[in-house]
């Protein structure tokens, strides 16, 4: 809670129990006046009816409260209470990897947790969620092996995300694949759709049958393998976070284009999603001098995916779901034999479903 504060005519300075300092300008404490918000939390107010001419006169802790006179006779009441809970709010950012648990091969054990506790607990399905949220996957097990069932795990988190390949999409061997993924060939490290906008940044694997021999599926934490190229080759980290490549998706269905980076951070610089499709990239052209550079960091960001000690191995059995970021986590495939029989179902659904859900649910993991 709040230990103690200053003021001066602009600005109010909160030093907090825990040691966190927080400065706030006199319009963001306009801007955020409970008084200007609906009950619902909507603002009521706008950044035109800010008064920027107004500054503070007098700051008095009463209570639970804080209350703030300004130059120009406004008072504003906040709730100690909830003026922590906003500022711890401005300074996280639960999509980047700040904070996150960043994995690599098989040192690191695939959250799991049984369906049935995932579907009956709130703890557990909290559990479940938050694996998803901190290392970017979860393994459900006992999942029913029926068709479509993927879409039922969906549907306890968030909502599906149907593409050009439908609700739902069987992965199995078929003649003339539209996508490599419906073959039995192996698939090197990537994340799917990057060129649609914005890409699902959910994917769901519910394994139905797998008598083959391989097609064990390889994970790769994308957030540990930027921070390794970032660590060792900082001048193409960089020139990947800044330069958008297109990538397109073409057939008698469908035509779907991008344009975005390989890496994309935010402001301060830390990666919010990675992405790799080599099949996916479109023809594109970059001035002369930065050509062979670009072709170096792309270089460097592969080899660094396909490092073996950063690969997890996987191997789905029937009624296993695999869920995961689809912004974080690449995946691959190795190649297996025609014979038997291997079916998976996937689907897609968004992060904001699944991160929605976890705040809702707001309860301690079991």
């Amino acid at each position: 809670m709040l230990n103690h504060f200053e003021f001066e005519q602009g600005s109010l300075t909160l030093n907090w129990d825990d040691g966190r300092v927080t400065r706030l300008d006199v319009l963001w404490l306009q801007d955020h006046d409970p008084a200007g918000r609906h009950d619902n939390g909507q603002r009521l107010i706008s950044v035109l009816d800010l008064d920027w001419q107004a500054g503070i006169h007098a700051v008095d802790r009463q209570g639970p409260e804080l209350v703030i006179w300004l130059t120009n006779g406004r008072q504003l009441h906040y709730s100690l209470a909830r003026l922590n809970q906003d500022c711890l709010m401005t300074q996280q950012d639960d999509r980047c990897w700040s904070g996150k648990t960043l994995w690599q091969g098989d040192d690191f054990q695939v959250p799991a947790v049984d369906w049935q506790d995932y579907i009956g607990r709130d703890d557990c399905r909290h559990q479940a969620l938050a694996a998803v949220a901190d290392s970017g996957l979860v393994l459900l097990r006992g999942v029913p092996c029926e068709p479509g069932q993927v879409l039922k795990v969906i549907e306890t988190f968030g909502f599906v995300r149907e593409t050009n390949y439908g609700r739902l999409f069987d992965v199995k061997t078929v003649v003339s694949p539209s996508n490599l993924a419906f073959s039995n060939l192996g698939l090197g490290p990537h994340t799917d759709n990057p060129y649609r906008d914005p890409v699902p940044g959910i994917q769901l694997l519910h394994c139905l049958a797998n008598e083959v021999d391989g097609g064990e599926n390889l994970l790769v934490d994308g957030f540990r393998a930027a921070a390794r190229l970032q660590a060792e080759h900082p001048e193409a980290f960089e020139l990947l976070t800044r330069i958008r490549l297109p990538y397109r998706f073409s057939d008698s269905q469908a035509d779907l284009r991008s344009r975005v980076p390989f890496i994309e951070t935010d402001q301060a610089g830390k990666v919010l999603k990675v992405r790799y499709n080599n099949r996916s990239i479109a023809p594109f052209m970059l001035p002369f001098e930065e050509q062979r550079a670009f072709y170096r960091a792309y270089r460097l960001w592969a080899e660094t995916l396909s490092a073996p000690e950063l690969a997890l191995t996987c191997r789905l059995e029937p009624g296993d779901c695999l869920v995961f970021d689809n912004t974080r986590v690449m995946h691959a495939r190795t190649a297996f034999t025609d014979g038997g029989r291997r079916h998976l179902q996937g689907a897609y659904s968004d992060l904001d479903g699944l991160y929605s859900s976890l705040y809702q649910l707001g309860a301690a993991p079991c």
